[in-house]
């Protein structure tokens, strides 16, 4: 009888404090999505002006990891020749961290890699990744609050990109793992410029 009795405590103990539950209390999502134009600065000749524009969806609730964006279209605006031009020409892939603030400013991190599908060539072998660290690389503002769920508008994400080839023929132009290229990004939600979240 003691034994069931304990049993018994223990399952109400479980549900009254909802342990093994991954979701965060107060569990908030924030959405967003659209055109996002890409302005790169440094580099040095190929790897100078590699702008973009990308279209992304990805929804964050508040304290989990971050979570994979989705991706429906790309495009280069200057690809110069480490990468292809065309629809099929490059892969992306990419993740984002979005936490809204009590301000329903929003602030957060977000990684994408744009890799070359090329199998020969100039742009064989190519690699760009861009980092906007957290927990300011991404800014905007959500139409939700700290309760409740929104949607990012004016969003902005600023950090580094490097662009390396494993092609070693590749290497000189389009940099390698040991001495990638390097600059600064700015990308923008919606609009062709915008301003860096404050640090």
């Amino acid at each position: 009888m003691k034994k069931v009795a304990t049993a018994a405590m223990l399952a109400l103990a479980l549900v009254v404090c909802g342990c093994g539950s991954s979701a965060p209390p107060n569990a908030v999502t924030t959405n967003t999505s659209g055109n996002w134009e890409a302005q790169l600065t440094g580099g040095t000749g190929a790897a100078a002006d590699l702008n973009f524009t990308i279209n992304f969806s990805v929804s964050n609730t508040t304290g989990e990891a971050a979570q994979v964006l989705s991706i429906s279209g790309f495009s280069f605006i200057n690809d110069g020749p480490c990468f292809l031009t065309g629809v099929s020409g490059t892969s992306q892939a990419g993740s984002a961290t979005i936490t809204t603030l009590s301000t329903s400013q929003v602030q957060g991190g977000m990684s994408l890699t744009i890799s070359s599908n090329a199998t020969s060539g100039t742009q064989e072998g190519n690699t760009l990744t861009l980092t906007a660290p957290p927990p300011g690389g991404v800014g905007g503002m959500s139409s939700g609050t700290t309760a409740t769920s929104g949607t990012l508008s004016n969003g902005v994400a600023c950090g580094v990109w490097s662009l390396s080839s494993s092609v070693p023929a590749n290497q000189a132009i389009c940099g390698s793992s040991m001495a990638p290229i390097t600059g600064n990004f700015v990308m923008c939600q919606n609009s062709t410029t915008c301003p860096c979240p404050a640090p």
